[in-house]
């Protein structure tokens, strides 16, 4: 059956009499991956914030990780909204400090002006703006996302402008257990080109690398309390997911975002697994040049 053009019909949600915020909140509450941001599940909607109103939503990754301050705004945004949105994040990252949190924002309208004002954030505060448009067809309606700025001030693959910390952050922020365990699979980095000068970098969401003092994250570390993450940039396939699972490893989600397999190891998995983690270690870095 060919299918046949259908004009769509662009709707002002702010004037609209029965589609509202709460409409748009519930919207995404039930299915949050229409935003684009990933596998998200709903942690929490009109989340109470101390003297400071209500978070319209707050989104988390499947293994527990990010966090996202949603906020939802009709029409076109402007600086409260903005404000608000920030001091829900902040508000949210010293509660839990153990998760890595973005600010969201989502308008009908993101004009130039207040995307320059954002992207002034962008950086230091991880905030990602998605312009919301909502469309009648015949009698149908739907909401599209785009985001128009996102998090990329905090790529993995260029994190120049994150913040630095030190070993001791991730002593404190993991164990130093955990951290040793970084050097164990750094000292199999190091070992795979012997001609260049591998670094650690610690930044406050990760612990990347420097190859000759240029960012080469191919691989990234999230020490743990028991376990450090392993994130790795290779390419989704079907053979290699099956051979990670084979070894029986701790395997999180793949990251579709930053096309990154994730994997918690321990002492033991780097032990016995010693000469897969180096397999894989070899693909990503060869995937880097």
């Amino acid at each position: 059956m060919s299918l046949e053009f259908v004009k769509p019909e662009n709707i002002n949600l702010k004037n609209h009499p029965e589609f509202n915020e709460k409409w748009v909140q519930d919207v995404i509450a039930k299915d949050p991956s229409i935003l684009g941001l990933g596998d998200l599940i709903l942690k929490d909607k009109e989340r109470n914030q101390p003297r400071a109103g209500r978070l319209d939503l707050l989104l988390q990754d499947e293994d527990a990780q990010q966090r996202y301050e949603v906020e939802i705004q009709l029409g076109e945004v402007d600086e409260s909204h903005i404000i608000r949105t920030i001091e829900y994040w902040d508000i949210e990252r010293k509660r839990y400090p153990q998760y890595d949190h973005f600010a969201v924002i989502i308008a009908e309208d993101i004009t130039s002006r207040f995307l320059n004002v954002i992207s002034l954030f962008n950086g230091n505060i991880p905030i990602i703006a998605i312009q919301m448009k909502a469309i009648k067809i015949n009698n149908n309606i739907s909401l599209i996302f785009t985001t128009v700025l996102d998090d990329t001030a905090w790529d993995i693959d260029d994190d120049a402008e994150t913040e630095v910390t030190d070993r001791n952050y991730w002593e404190q922020r993991g164990s130093k257990n955990t951290v040793v365990l970084v050097d164990e699979i750094f000292g199999m980095v190091k070992s795979m080109a012997p001609d260049s000068k591998f670094e650690l970098k610690y930044n406050k969401f990760y612990i990347g690398l420097l190859q000759n003092e240029q960012i080469n994250n191919f691989v990234i570390f999230r020490p743990q309390k028991t376990s450090v993450r392993f994130d790795l940039r290779i390419p989704k396939t079907k053979e290699m997911d099956d051979k990670i699972e084979s070894k029986g490893l701790n395997v999180i989600p793949y990251d579709n975002q930053w096309k990154r397999y994730r994997i918690n190891l321990n002492k033991e998995d780097i032990t016995k697994h010693k000469e897969f983690i180096m397999e894989l270690l070899k693909i990503g870095y060869d995937n880097s040049k």
